[in-house]
């Protein structure tokens, strides 16, 4: 028999996803990572959807299981589940099972997207807008960065749980069939690139004090090299940064001892500076 009467309300959808983002990172434990937090975050609205004891403390136990995600992307699962919770509480029959393997099975991908969007791709730019700021000793510059990447990270986090909530299983399919996700990729990797060419020729710091001297003249090398291709030195030093990294994987310790090692070597031989 349906139970309309438990069905939530909009006001349950908001503060289920309130408490999603705030204490789903804050109760993570070794064993079952962020099960608790993600327990915590839906239990109001459990409490409300199951009048019964019985289905309430199954309902906590299965939120109780090992559950790790990211947490803003992961937010399409936090609000998909609900949605399948609110489904099962007015009788319309979706097994345990299909709750359990839906939270299980998806935290991963979304992990994977999220993590690569806000992590790898969307934080390192906005540090970098920030940087060259932040280096003059301006504190607004920090602030900035922080604020300029988890509030849209929040709104992002905040739409996808609606979304996860208004379409239920079929939310992940819908947003990954339509293609925003890849094309978010493609346009912040694009911008990486821009700012990974800024920011290699204002931070990185390469030239060479050489010098050609003859019976005439004393020529200085680095002024040619300056009027031949500006920044030809820290362009070199990138890209061998690039190509190592490219032919050996992603060791980037050993590139960063190996750029040390041999600016300490060449820096003693009078080579570079």
């Amino acid at each position: 028999m349906s139970k309309q009467a438990n069905k939530l309300s909009r006001n349950d959808v908001v503060k289920t996803f309130v408490r999603w983002w705030a204490a789903t990172h804050w109760n993570t434990s070794s064993e079952r990572l962020q099960a608790l937090g993600v327990c915590a975050a839906l239990s109001p609205a459990l409490e409300k959807l199951y009048t019964d004891k019985e289905d309430l403390k199954k309902a906590l136990i299965r939120h109780l299981m090992f559950f790790n995600t990211q947490l803003n992307w992961g937010g399409i699962i936090g609000g998909a589940t609900l949605a399948l919770e609110e489904e099962n509480a007015c009788g319309e029959g979706v097994p345990e099972e299909v709750i359990v393997g839906f939270k299980n099975g998806l935290m991963g991908p979304m992990a994977g997207i999220g993590d690569t969007i806000d992590w790898l791709t969307l934080s390192p730019i906005v540090t970098s807008l920030c940087l060259p700021a932040a280096q003059e000793g301006s504190v607004m510059a920090c602030m900035l960065a922080l604020f300029a990447f988890s509030i849209p990270a929040t709104i992002v986090g905040y739409y996808l749980f609606n979304l996860g909530y208004k379409l239920g299983r079929d939310s992940v399919t819908t947003l990954l069939s339509s293609g925003i996700v890849n094309r978010i990729i493609n346009g912040l990797s694009i911008l990486g690139l821009f700012m990974m060419g800024v920011l290699s020729a204002s931070l990185v710091k390469v030239s060479t004090p050489l010098a050609i001297v003859n019976d005439v003249a004393t020529t200085e090398i680095q002024p040619l090299l300056d009027k031949i291709v500006p920044g030809l030195l820290p362009l070199l030093t990138v890209l061998g940064v690039y190509y190592y990294l490219e032919k050996r994987g992603n060791k980037y310790m050993t590139a960063l001892i190996a750029l040390i090692v041999i600016g300490l070597v060449l820096g003693t031989l009078g080579i570079i500076k």
